[in-house]
């Protein structure tokens, strides 16, 4: 066998984590880099500092050191490291998204309006109960709807209404936060600012209050309409 036709020829998969001069502050910095752009997902310090054995641990401080670096050198790249509510990860930089989607054949799901508005209730309005929702909408949530973004897992039941029939209460996720890039649900758009917002068009009374009914877990109407747009959209 030709060794030197392999990669890991003379390559000790077990050698590295007791061979790294940890002191080398660059090397940490690779170290990082290599672990965010492997990951399938975000990363956070906890997980980040996990990576380098207890015997030999790297000091504090030099994880977000190396964060700040890694951000600062993709400045002007096609790609940037940014913070969002599991962790740190690497993206691809927003302007050039349009360019680089064309790599993949599948086509981004398209939303309905009844699903971005339930979305932004629950976003807005959280903890809110599905009848709640329906109250402020004036149509019936379809369960489709509810399941979807379950699946997705953008939602989920933090609690229950204490009223007849305990309906579940609806929140947000830290996947929801994810993938609208948000740290945390402090840096949600104004609500004066979603009409701007291509992906998220509610006109919604998202300040407003509540119907007496919906706090009593009933619908406005006994035999509300429900969405014309609640079956899932098809990709294009």
């Amino acid at each position: 066998m030709n060794t030197e036709a392999s990669p890991t020829a003379g390559f000790d998969l077990q050698a590295p984590a007791e061979a790294l001069p940890l002191t080398d502050e660059h090397l940490v910095e690779r170290i990082v880099e290599a672990a965010l752009l492997a990951a399938p997902q975000p990363l956070g310090l906890v997980q980040l500092y996990a990576l380098f054995p207890d015997e030999r641990p790297v000091a504090r401080g030099s994880i977000e050191q190396a964060i700040a670096k890694l951000r600062e050198a993709s400045r002007g790249r096609g790609i940037e490291l940014v913070e969002v509510a599991s962790g740190f990860r690497f993206q691809v930089q927003r302007e050039l998204q349009p360019w680089v989607s064309r790599l993949f054949t599948e086509r981004p799901q398209r939303y309905t309006r009844a699903t971005l508005e339930t979305l932004a209730l629950i976003a807005y309005r959280q903890p809110i109960t599905r009848g709640e929702i329906e109250a402020i909408r004036g149509v019936a949530v379809s369960p489709h709807i509810i399941k979807m973004l379950e699946e997705r897992e953008w939602i989920r039941v933090v609690g229950h209404r204490d009223v007849p029939g305990r309906p579940a209460l609806f929140g947000t996720t830290r996947a929801f936060l994810d993938h609208f890039h948000l740290k945390s649900l402090d840096e949600l758009p104004p609500l004066a600012a979603l009409r701007d917002l291509g992906e998220l068009e509610p006109q919604l009374p998202l300040d407003a209050p509540l119907p007496a009914q919906a706090h009593a877990g009933a619908a406005p109407d006994p035999s509300p309409r429900v969405d014309d747009d609640a079956a899932p959209e098809p990709t294009p």
